[in-house]
């Protein structure tokens, strides 16, 4: 009985004690669910936050090895400037040690040069001296010539005969002296000449560029066949020919039939007969005005030679002032001009072309049409042509022609000028720079030239 009500009251108490149990598990285990799910969430984000830091890494060590490479090509590169800067240091420190075995050679020369002026002085001194006691000499045997025919008739004393022929030995000696200073003042006078032009070619090399090979080429006044320049006469053209019957310009020369590029003689209207250069191709052709190619011909001439024509029409020529405005003066003609620089790059340009007479000193009048060419002469248009004998230009205090070499149409000094010195390459001094041929737009580069070609054909 006593064990039945025991084992009852356990079961109440168990009861009774069991939600309670119940009660404590639930409030003790209530947070956990919360707790879990947000310790997730932090995971996530530690995982987004590790996989954004391994991509940031991947990105940095990618633009690490770019910036690797980068700088390493900037190191090759500055390897190779070193190496050029130092080739360029030596080739420099070599061109200014020849630079001064010129200048002390010259140096050199120049004081052999005074010396040697200084004894050819002496030696003309002597000379002076030697040709006057000559003269005395001649002077005292007319005077014995004139005794000797006075005592013609008589017995020559023994001490006259002896003083004559006393004389004629001196005068022997003295001859043969005259002769060898003779001779030694040509040897002189042509060492002289020797030091001078290696003085000049020493000069001109230290006044040239080093690092460009560049020489003048000295302007040859060479023959200009002044037969094919002049105008033509009854005796230069065939005589069943009549000379009324010569085209008046290439252009006519074309439409007669000729195909192949050369000299035509051609009469334009109210002119004498004259031989041109015709430049022929399967368009058409044109008469050429000027053209530039090796500086055979020098161009620095007076206004006459620039209105008469000069050169040669094969090669290097000026048809002249007083021709081409016979040509352009027949109606509306286009002036194309091709050049070619050192480069060998070639380009053209072409206007519409006018030009007056003698009286306005051939104003020339463009206006540009076309080309693959910086336009350098609309600026020149109104312009009168100027020589260095006669001074048209716009310059007050200078005259272009003189200071620049060459007649053209210049407005002021430094413009275009396609008639100057031909020079090869570019020319180290300034003053042969300026009078070289070249071609100077308003904006961009100047271009030197090696190569000019003008002429002239009818716009329609």
């Amino acid at each position: 009985m006593k064990v039945a009500s025991l084992m009852i009251l356990g079961s109440l108490c168990a009861i009774n004690a069991a939600p309670q149990t119940v009660t404590e598990v639930s409030v003790l285990n209530s947070p956990q669910p919360m707790e879990a799910r947000s310790r997730f969430a932090m995971l996530d984000d530690v995982r987004l936050l590790a996989n954004g830091l391994l991509q940031l890494g991947q990105s940095l060590r990618e633009f690490v090895h770019k910036t690797k490479g980068q700088i390493n090509d900037i190191f090759q590169k500055l390897n190779i400037f070193d190496r050029s800067f130092y080739q360029l240091s030596v080739v420099t420190s070599e061109i200014k040690e020849e630079e001064e075995k010129l200048k002390e050679t010259t140096t050199f020369l120049k004081t052999n040069n005074e010396e040697i002026r200084n004894l050819s002085l002496e030696i003309n001194s002597k000379i002076n001296s030697i040709l006057q006691e000559r003269s005395n000499l001649q002077s005292k045997v007319g005077s014995l010539e004139e005794k000797l025919k006075d005592l013609s008739q008589s017995m020559m004393p023994l001490e006259q005969l002896q003083e004559i022929t006393t004389l004629k030995d001196v005068i022997d000696s003295q001859e043969k002296t005259i002769k060898d200073l003779l001779m030694s003042v040509r040897e002189q006078h042509e060492q002289l000449n020797s030091q001078k032009i290696k003085i000049k070619s020493l000069e001109e090399k230290l006044n040239y560029d080093p690092f460009q090979e560049t020489a003048e080429k000295t302007s040859d006044s060479s023959p200009e066949a002044p037969e094919l320049l002049e105008y033509l006469t009854s005796n230069s053209t065939e005589s069943t020919m009549d000379t009324n019957d010569f085209p008046t310009d290439c252009s006519e020369v074309f439409n007669r039939g000729q195909r192949n590029s050369g000299v035509y003689p051609i009469k334009p209207n109210q002119s004498e007969p004259f031989n041109v250069y015709c430049d022929i191709s399967s368009d058409g052709a044109a008469t050429v005005i000027q053209r530039r190619v090796d500086g055979s011909v020098d161009f620095d001439q007076n206004w006459d030679k620039y209105e008469l024509g000069f050169g040669n029409l094969e090669k290097e020529f000026w048809l002249g002032l007083a021709k081409i405005y016979s040509i352009a003066r027949q109606g509306e003609y286009i002036l194309n001009i091709q050049l070619e620089d050192w480069k060998e790059e070639k380009r053209l340009i072409e206007y519409l072309f006018t030009l007056d007479g003698p009286t306005s000193h051939y104003t020339i009048h463009l206006t540009h049409l076309s080309g693959n060419l910086p336009d350098a002469m609309s600026n020149h248009t109104g312009m009168m042509f100027s020589t260095k004998d006669k001074d048209n230009d716009n310059h007050e205090d200078s005259n272009c022609a003189r200071n620049y070499s060459g007649g053209w149409w210049f407005n002021a000094c430094g413009d275009t000028n396609l008639n100057g010195r031909y020079t090869c390459m570019r020319s180290r001094s300034r003053s042969l720079r300026r009078k070289g041929i070249y071609w100077r737009p308003g904006r961009g580069s100047t271009y030197t030239l090696k190569f000019t070609k003008i002429s002239i054909r009818p716009s329609s």
